[in-house]
This record gives structure tokens, sequence and C-alpha cells, in this order.
């Protein structure tokens, strides 16, 4: 069993940089892995290509899931893994900067467990953080 292993979808480096130290600040004791593309996402959650070795690559205990993504949108990646049994209970957080109430709307539709805007201060993101670290994971 994973101590909690986090995907972090992601294409800024700075957002990926940024939660990484929040989290190692506030002593997250699992795995923050992250991929930078909506394909790349699929092929981790899949456990296909580069991604096959899942001692390298483990299976996710939460993703955190960007919306404005190359190549495949984070809706794109949040309606694949939710037509998917075996993701069905996966926690999928839609974490990003849109605060459009349409975008919402949409993520909550196609099965997204939480949806949380980026914070726009360290200390936020922080506080975010120590929440995932008191986190249970099954």
């Amino acid at each position: 069993m994973n101590s909690g292993v986090i995907l972090y979808v992601e294409d800024e480096a700075n957002d990926i940089l940024l939660l990484t130290l929040a989290l190692e600040r506030e002593g997250y004791p699992g795995l923050l892995t992250s991929v930078v593309d909506g394909v790349e996402a699929i092929e981790y959650l899949a456990g296909v290509g580069r991604f096959v070795d899942r001692q390298t690559h483990p299976f996710p205990d939460l993703v955190l899931l960007d919306l404005n993504l190359p190549k495949k949108s984070g809706f794109e990646v949040l309606e694949w893994a939710r037509g998917r049994s075996e993701l069905a209970s996966l926690p999928i957080v839609i974490f990003t900067s849109s605060q459009a109430e349409i975008d919402r709307n949409k993520a909550f539709k196609l099965g997204a467990t939480d949806y949380i805007i980026k914070f726009s201060e360290f200390e936020d993101l922080a506080g975010f953080a120590r929440l995932l670290t008191k986190r249970k994971f099954t």
C-alpha cells in the first residue's frame, strides 16, 4: 500500500515547484509525482508507455488535475478516467486557476471529487499541503 502518492497534472513548472516546497515544509510523508499534459496523465493512470513500471511510477492515491493542459484538457482526462470502472473510486480533485462557474459545474458533472482554485499566496498553499499531510489514504 502506498503512503499517499499524489499525481499532480500541471504544465506550469513553478506551480509544481511551489506545491513540492509546500508539501516538504509540512512534512508530507508520501510521494508527489507530476506529469505535464493530459496525454501523459492518461498514460500514467493507465500504466502504459514509460509509466508501465509501477515500482517507479506507483498508482496514485489522489490526482490533482489542472484544467488548462497541453494535448488533452483536464476535462478530457477526467472524462477518460471516469469512463473506466477501475478508476471510479480514485479521488480526482480539479486544482485550477479557473473561477468560472461553468468550469466548476462541468467538472462535477464529469465526476470530479472536488474543485479547488489555486492559491495566490504560498501560506494558503502550505495550509492545503497541511491538509494533504493529515489525510489518511486507504
